[in-house]
């Protein structure tokens, strides 16, 4: 993958930025480093080991925030035929994060720290939805995964990236497979009237 020469990574790079800091650092991992990660991603996950940069909590979530993630994991699991009793399936289907859905490349997206990060993490998303909204204008598909940023200090140590800069979520991509049993499935949305108030 030629950087300058990408017309999605040129897309990505228009991105707004809180006083145009365009403050991304991307690394995009293929063939064998991405197998390292891969490899090194799923054993430290069989072991409890994560390193993530900032906080997830499920616990966290209350009220409907939490009932929407609990009914995209049902939906999910459901779809691929996977009984919520069954532990050994669920936690196959968990690691398949590591093997990024076999996609051939994953984009890390790296932020610097300032202040309380949420500017910072803001712009990261609004990188992450330009490359994702580009991806699918050239005939791609993108999964993003907050899962891979729980492993902050393998992917660092592995891409050779600064301690300085953190780990968000990252990007697995490349050609949808339509024969795959989640293809098709679509994620509810609440409707427009719970979510904008339009003050005249």
């Amino acid at each position: 993958m030629h950087r300058a020469q990408n017309p999605i990574l040129a897309d990505a790079q228009r991105s707004p930025s809180n006083c145009n800091t365009q403050p991304w650092h991307v690394h995009i991992a293929s063939g064998k480093t991405k197998d390292a990660l891969e490899k090194t991603m799923t054993q430290n996950s069989s072991e409890g080991l994560v390193t993530p940069d900032f906080t997830f909590d499920y616990a966290d979530f209350y009220g409907d925030y939490f009932d929407r993630s609990q009914e995209q994991a049902q939906i999910y699991y459901e779809t691929l035929g996977v009984a919520r009793e069954d532990k050994a399936k669920r936690d196959e289907v968990y690691l398949r994060n590591f093997k990024f859905f076999g996609a051939p490349h994953v984009a890390f997206l790296f932020m610097p720290s300032f202040g309380d990060n949420i500017r910072v993490a803001a712009d990261m998303g609004m990188y992450g939805q330009t490359f994702l909204l580009s991806l699918v204008a050239r005939g791609y598909s993108g999964i993003p995964q907050t899962l891979l940023g729980f492993h902050a200090d393998t992917v660092r140590a592995i891409l050779g990236v600064s301690e300085q800069y953190r780990l968000l979520f990252g990007i697995s991509f490349g050609y949808a497979d339509p024969k795959a049993p989640t293809h098709h499935v679509r994620m509810g949305r609440i409707s427009v009237d719970e979510s904008v108030t339009i003050h005249n």
